[in-house]
């Protein structure tokens, strides 16, 4: 399974625990009740729905500088899309829902071409999925699967090696909705 995480996650505390998970990968709680800044750049995501922290009338929008500021890790995985392992650079989810201080059950999150899928908020555990924005150092490209795709650490946990967990690996994500 997923260890003490999904235990705490299976009773619907998941998001608290992602909180105190993402503060303490900041350093310090205080880092999280900043405001959110504006974004510089292109807008490449818009994550609407139950947040605490937001920066305009839509939500909390994000360009790529702002997402590479939330502490970016890096997974090594295969997937079913990709020939071998790959290496994908992106945001926790975990840290992103902490930075927007969201709450809710469920993120649906919304391609390019309006495919929806629902990720639930348990899902978004230390060590698991990241909102990728780079696969083998380059940038997501609309046609390589970004500019955002949901990537799982598939290998390192073999329950995220399922069609249920295929289904929530979105890619060209642009819109997320915490519900």
């Amino acid at each position: 399974m997923f260890g003490s995480a999904s235990v705490v996650a299976g009773t619907g505390r998941g998001l608290a625990l992602a909180l105190l998970l993402a503060g303490a990968a900041a350093g310090s709680g205080a880092a999280l009740a900043e405001p959110l800044v504006a974004p510089a750049g292109e807008v490449i995501l818009t994550v609407g729905g139950k947040l605490g922290q937001t920066n305009s009338p839509e939500g909390a929008v994000f360009d790529l500088a702002m997402l590479e500021s939330l502490a970016p890790v890096e997974i090594e995985t295969s997937t079913i899309w990709t020939d071998g392992v790959q290496v994908f650079r992106g945001v926790p989810l975990a840290v992103l829902l902490a930075r927007l201080e969201a709450e809710g059950e469920v993120i649906r999150a919304r391609a390019l071409n309006d495919y929806t899928v629902e990720i639930p908020v348990a899902d978004a555990v230390e060590g698991g999925p990241i909102l990728a924005f780079e696969q083998n150092g380059k940038p997501l490209s609309v046609r390589d699967k970004g500019p955002l795709w949901v990537v799982y650490p598939y290998d390192a946990v073999t329950d995220y090696q399922s069609e249920v967990i295929y289904a929530r690996s979105i890619w060209q994500v642009a819109r997320m909705d915490v519900e």
